[in-house]
């Protein structure tokens, strides 16, 4: 069956053709692409064993078992043989503390479920319970996923390697102060700031189907480093942020895009918008890095999610970060059904290797987690009705182009005024911070409590998002063509 987009007709104006294969030429250019010398993709790929091992709690859906399992089909298919592998070591309290702060990190160090009645008046002040509890080793945890990130990033600054897999990692919504939503460390935080000490600006997409709001909020200040989040979002469900005009502040404004989506969205109309607003940020942003958050989530059938995208669709979305040939690190997130963890992060390794898998899942330890069907690609589409119509697809594009047009070209970053330390960066930007609060950002800000003014233009009742409506099947009805 033919894939089908949006005519030119359908759409308010944005990008010209023209315009949009010039920028292509900027960010393609010679001196923006870092290519091995033998022209063939070098991948190294980090695992801790014993990263699969702890156990949030039993009936907790976040599951690290999912990375034993993940390991097992990487390995069983051969695709080690492809990669370089590398055993990262655990991250030190000094490079979790370039993010997190000093109290809160003492916290992780020292709770443990036997003394966490000790504890208990911090709970609150951490965000600590239900979603995040205390469980047997967990700065243990946090110190291998985010080692194998920071050890993963400092890989590409060495140009030791094209592209760097850590799937433990991931964990984007973790605070400064804080846990959130299954994170305690955000390795994703973590890893950029290692990054921008070499890299003048650093692209972050995240796929996942929660928000990314530990990471916006970490470069919400900053124009070297631009977030874009694809996501639902109706005000309720968690984070509850990433509305489409939250889009930065001070220097980091425009520099936050969301895209906000509803239940039910498919396969066809999600490649066709991550691809059109993806080109439009590489054009815009011309990023020297990127780092790519595969939550799997977001794919149909996950015990925590409600989109209906196939594990084809979601690894087209990586096989389309990588075809900029930038160098590109790329890490796990959420996804709680483990067994389409498991495959769907396979299948993306694969994808990074250059490497076609039999759709037969090959024989392995854990291989009764897949039944009945034992394939790699299941059929995980058509559960959830899709809410996202061609009217709604066409306004989201159009509002994330209208942001990106006040980008008149990428930030002017020369190597000299990147900080010798990363403490530095952030000190510059709370500075930055303070030297824009008579600006009329500052005073809008300062007006919002701080906090972006969040309208209701987007949805227009309270049942826009709760899976009711009707199936729209915009991609069949409306004569569109997917240009892919």
């Amino acid at each position: 069956m033919p894939r089908r987009s949006y005519n030119d007709d359908d759409v308010v104006a944005t990008y010209s053709e023209d315009h949009r294969s010039t920028q292509k030429q900027k960010y393609m250019a010679p001196s923006t692409v870092r290519l091995a010398s033998h022209n063939k993709t070098r991948v190294a790929y980090f695992h801790d064993e014993g990263v699969g091992n702890y156990h949030y709690g039993e009936h907790h859906p976040m599951k690290p078992h999912r990375l034993t399992l993940t390991n097992h089909l990487v390995l069983n298919y051969g695709l080690h043989q492809k990669m370089e592998i590398f055993q990262p070591r655990r991250a030190t309290d000094t490079e979790i503390l370039e993010f997190h702060a000093e109290d809160y990190v003492d916290f992780l160090k020292r709770v443990t479920p036997d003394n966490a009645e000790q504890f208990e008046s911090l709970f609150q002040r951490f965000n600590v319970g239900d979603d995040c509890p205390i469980f047997d080793g967990i700065y243990d945890f946090c110190q291998r996923y985010a080692g194998a990130t920071i050890e993963a990033s400092r890989k590409l600054i060495a140009n030791g390697a094209d592209i760097c897999i850590n799937w433990s990692g991931g964990l984007h919504h973790a605070k400064k102060c804080e846990a959130s939503g299954f994170c305690y460390v955000n390795d994703i935080v973590l890893g950029t700031l290692e990054l921008l000490r070499y890299f003048p600006r650093v692209l972050y997409v995240d796929i996942d189907i929660h928000h990314g709001d530990g990471v916006q909020e970490a470069f919400y200040l900053t124009d070297r480093v631009m977030t874009v989040s694809f996501h639902k979002y109706n005000g309720d469900f968690f984070p509850g942020t990433g509305h489409i005009d939250e889009i930065g502040s001070s220097l980091g404004k425009y520099y936050s895009v969301n895209v906000p989506l509803r239940d039910g969205i498919d396969d066809d109309a999600y490649v066709w918008l991550f691809k059109e607003v993806i080109d439009a940020v590489m054009g815009t942003f011309q990023p020297s890095a990127i780092v790519l958050q595969c939550g799997a989530d977001s794919l149909g059938c996950d015990r925590l999610g409600c989109f209906n995208l196939s594990i084809e669709a979601h690894g087209r979305c990586v096989q389309i970060i990588k075809g900029f040939k930038l160098p590109l690190l790329v890490v796990g997130g959420g996804g709680y059904t483990v067994r389409n963890v498991a495959r769907c992060w396979t299948y993306e390794t694969s994808i990074l290797v250059d490497t076609t898998l039999s759709n037969d899942l090959p024989p392995n330890e854990y291989r009764d987690f897949f039944r009945p069907d034992y394939k790699l690609h299941p059929h995980l589409s058509g559960r959830v009705e899709n809410q996202n119509d061609r009217q709604y697809l066409l306004k989201v594009r159009e509002r994330v182009m209208e942001q990106l047009r006040y980008l008149d070209a990428a930030p002017s970053i020369q190597m000299q005024e990147i900080p010798p330390d990363i403490q530095g960066f952030l000190d510059g930007e709370a500075e930055i911070r303070d030297a824009k609060d008579d600006s009329e950002a500052g005073k809008d800000r300062r007006r919002s409590g701080g906090r972006v003014i969040v309208e209701g233009e987007w949805y227009e009742d309270d049942n826009d998002n709760d899976g009711d409506a009707k199936d729209s099947s915009w991609q069949k009805n409306n004569g569109m063509e997917l240009d892919v």
